[in-house]
C-alpha cells in the first residue's frame, strides 16, 4: 500500500514540476496573452476572425465589380470558351463602341479633330447626351435636397415648436410608406395642374424639383436625420454668442453651422446625387420619353439583348448580350466612381462625424 501511495506522490510531484516549468509557463502565457488576449479583443484569434469577416464582405462587394469589368472586354469567342473565367484571351473595346450608341453617348473618332467646326459639333453633342442629362438632373435635385434637409435638420435640432414630435413622426412615416403609393396621386396632381394652367410640367424635371424643395425627395427623411444628429452635436453656445453680437438666424446658420458642416454636407450631397442618379421609376413617370438618362438607357439592354441567347460548347446556356450589358453597366457607374475618388476624404470625415455607422 505504501508503495502505491509513494508512486502517486512521485507522479503528482513530477506533473506539478512539469506544469510549473518555465517552458510550459511561457506556452501558457503565449496562449493566454497572445492568442486570446487580455480583453478578448487583443488576441490573435479575435483579429483573425475580424480579418476573415472583412475579407468575406470585401469579396461580396468586389467580386461582382471584377466580374463586370472582365466581361466588358470579352468578345463572343471568349464568352463561349468554357476555359476562360476572368482574363479574356482577346480583349476588345468593341463592346463599348456598341454600348455608346445604345446609351446615346457621343462616340470618339479622330475625324472630330480635323477642324474646329467638327470639334465644336462633337462637344455640342455631349450637351444632348444621356450622361449630361443624368449629371445635371441629379446635381440639381441633390442641391435642392441638401439645402432643404439642412434647414429642416437645423430646425429640429435647435428649436422647440408646436407639434415637433408629431411632425417628426409624420416625416418618418413618409419614409415607411412605399414610394409607389405616393407617386400615383403626385402624377395626377401635376397632370391636373398642367391641364388647368397650361404650364408644361410633365416631361420635365420641374415636378421632382418641387417635390425635393418640399422635403419629399428620394430618401429625404434619411438626409434630414443625418443633419439633425450632426447639428445636435454642435454646442448651442456658438449660436447664442453670435446672436449676442447681432447676427440673425440665417447669418448664424450660414456663417457658423454651414461652415462647420462641410463634411456632413458632402456626405448628404453624395448620397442624394447617387440616389437620384440610379433612380428610374420616378423619372420614368415624370419625364416619360422626354429625357434620356444613363440608368434608363441601361434598362433597354434587357429588351435589346435579353433574348439573344445561345449555347456553349458543353450545351450550357449563354447570354450572348452579356458582354454588352456589362460594358453598359460599367459606363453607367464609372462617373460615380470618379466622384467618390475625389470626394473620398470628405466623405469618410462626414461618416465619422455624423455617426451613420451607429456609434
Amino acid at each position: 500500500m505504501d508503495v502505491v501511495i509513494n508512486f502517486f506522490k512521485n507522479a503528482y510531484s513530477k506533473i506539478h514540476q512539469i506544469f510549473n516549468s518555465q517552458k510550459l509557463r511561457r506556452i501558457k502565457d503565449f496562449t493566454r496573452h497572445r492568442l486570446i488576449g487580455f480583453n478578448l479583443t487583443d488576441g490573435i484569434i479575435y483579429k483573425l476572425c475580424v480579418y476573415i469577416i472583412l475579407i468575406s464582405i470585401s469579396y461580396i462587394y468586389i467580386y461582382p465589380f471584377a466580374r463586370m469589368v472582365s466581361y466588358s472586354f470579352m468578345n463572343l469567342n471568349d464568352l463561349l470558351d468554357p476555359t476562360i473565367k476572368w482574363i479574356p484571351k482577346n480583349p476588345t473595346i468593341d463592346n463599348f463602341i456598341v454600348v455608346l450608341r445604345v446609351l446615346k453617348l457621343p462616340t470618339f473618332d479622330l475625324s472630330h479633330f480635323t477642324s474646329f467646326d467638327a470639334f465644336g459639333k462633337w462637344l455640342g453633342s455631349w450637351g444632348q447626351s444621356s450622361i449630361w442629362n443624368s449629371t445635371w438632373f441629379s446635381l440639381v435635385l441633390a442641391l435642392c435636397q441638401t439645402l432643404v434637409s439642412a434647414l429642416t435638420g437645423y430646425a429640429f435640432a435647435r428649436y422647440e415648436f408646436a407639434f415637433k414630435k408629431f411632425w417628426m413622426t409624420m416625416m418618418l412615416l413618409s419614409f415607411v410608406i412605399p414610394i409607389s403609393l405616393l407617386m400615383i396621386p403626385r402624377v395626377m396632381m401635376f397632370s391636373r395642374f398642367q391641364d388647368i394652367t397650361g404650364i408644361k410640367v410633365m416631361g420635365t424635371v420641374n415636378p421632382q424639383i418641387i417635390i425635393s424643395l418640399f422635403g419629399q425627395g428620394i430618401y429625404s427623411t434619411v438626409l434630414i436625420i443625418i443633419f439633425t444628429n450632426f447639428f445636435k452635436m454642435i454646442p448651442p453656445v456658438l449660436d447664442e454668442a453670435a446672436k449676442i453680437d447681432g447676427a440673425s438666424t440665417l447669418q448664424v446658420f450660414y456663417h457658423i453651422i454651414i461652415k462647420m458642416s462641410i463634411s456632413t454636407i458632402t456626405v448628404v450631397l453624395l448620397f442624394s446625387f447617387v440616389w437620384n442618379w440610379n433612380e428610374t421609376y420616378i423619372t420614368s413617370l415624370f419625364l416619360g420619353s422626354g429625357m434620356a438618362t444613363l440608368p434608363r438607357q441601361l434598362g433597354m439592354f434587357d429588351t435589346l439583348f435579353g433574348q439573344n441567347a445561345g449555347t456553349g460548347p458543353g450545351g450550357e446556356p449563354v447570354n450572348m448580350g452579356e458582354t454588352y450589358r456589362m460594358a453598359a453597366t460599367f459606363i453607367t457607374i464609372f462617373p460615380l466612381l470618379i466622384i467618390y475618388a475625389f470626394a473620398q476624404r470628405k466623405f469618410i470625415e462626414g461618416i465619422e462625424q455624423t455617426g451613420i455607422t451607429g456609434e
